[in-house]
């Protein structure tokens, strides 16, 4: 496995600390450089070119989310952070970064594959942060069109009876609706991609589906009734 180097950009020395020990003690990761705020950060991510940015929102100085547009230019940066806000979640995402991690809410391993998968695209977040990009994705939606998303709210209640989805899956097929793929569904409930999967098996023979679409007409009430269009 081909080595990763990794900046640190957290305010509290002791937090540096204790992530570049268990990042360096991973084998595979070296922690390159550290910082104390944004500037610093931004000013050693030009200097080592970093393949990861780990990155904590409140820095003395320059903070996490000044630095965030510029840094993300630079290489992929995961926010690794105290801060639970569901604002402040969102705007890290919005930014571009390409991960929210909140203390307390994952494991040593669980860290270090969010690490590993930072530099090929892969999305992690704990679970405040997946809540958070849920209750944006569903509030977007009521927003654009507020009557359909009563309606397609009593809808789904009315279809998880229908179909017999539990709570889990009543949710994977809200984020399948909403146009996301395996793997940004894995990242938003913190779940492996192959429990996605499974979750989809299942959701599609309760739905009598065969396709993404076709599970989705049928959820969205659209398919003609008694019509499984297996084509």
């Amino acid at each position: 496995m081909a080595r990763l180097s990794v900046l640190i950009a957290d305010g509290n020395p002791v937090v540096r600390a204790g992530l570049a020990a268990i990042l360096s003690a991973a084998g595979d990761l070296d922690v390159t450089a550290q910082a104390q705020d944004g500037r610093e950060a931004l000013s050693l991510t030009r200097r080592h070119a970093p393949d990861v940015i780990l990155l904590d929102v409140r820095m003395p100085g320059v903070d996490g989310m000044s630095a965030l547009p510029h840094l993300v230019q630079l290489a992929p940066v995961l926010m690794l952070t105290y801060s639970r806000e569901a604002d402040i979640i969102c705007e890290a995402l919005s930014l571009g970064a390409g991960g929210y991690l909140v203390h307390g809410e994952f494991t040593t391993d669980e860290l270090l594959r969010a690490v590993r998968d930072a530099p090929l695209g892969r999305p992690h977040f704990t679970p405040t942060a997946a809540s958070a990009v849920l209750a944006e994705v569903r509030a977007l939606r009521a927003s654009s069109h507020p009557q359909r998303a009563v309606a397609q709210s009593s809808e789904r209640m009315h279809n998880s009876v229908v179909f017999g989805l539990s709570s889990r899956e009543v949710e994977i097929m809200d984020l399948i609706a909403s146009g996301m793929s395996n793997q940004q569904i894995a990242a938003a409930c913190f779940i492996s991609e192959k429990t996605v999967k499974n979750h989809i098996n299942r959701i599609f023979a309760k739905l009598q589906s065969a396709t993404r679409s076709e599970a989705i007409a049928r959820w969205l009430g659209t398919a003609r009734p008694g019509v499984t269009g297996h084509g």
